[in-house]
């Protein structure tokens, strides 16, 4: 199963798109933005794990790359 919240590969900007289940949240453009598309999205600090596979599929490389 593809987890919800999918962080797109980086673009030549350096940004990352961040959708849940196919809705775009924004362009992150560290993990912090992520974050806190996330809370806005409705979820509690508690549910935020950014390195949770079952919650974020991170495409192009994880959390430490944004360029």
């Amino acid at each position: 199963m593809t987890p919800p919240i999918v962080v797109h590969p980086p673009t030549a900007g350096g940004g990352r798109r961040v959708t849940a289940h196919a809705e775009q949240l924004g362009i992150a453009f560290r993990p912090e933005d992520v974050g806190e598309f996330l809370r806005t999205a409705g979820l509690s600090e508690d549910e935020i794990q950014l390195d949770d596979p079952n919650l974020i599929e991170w495409r192009g490389g994880g959390p430490d790359i944004w360029n």
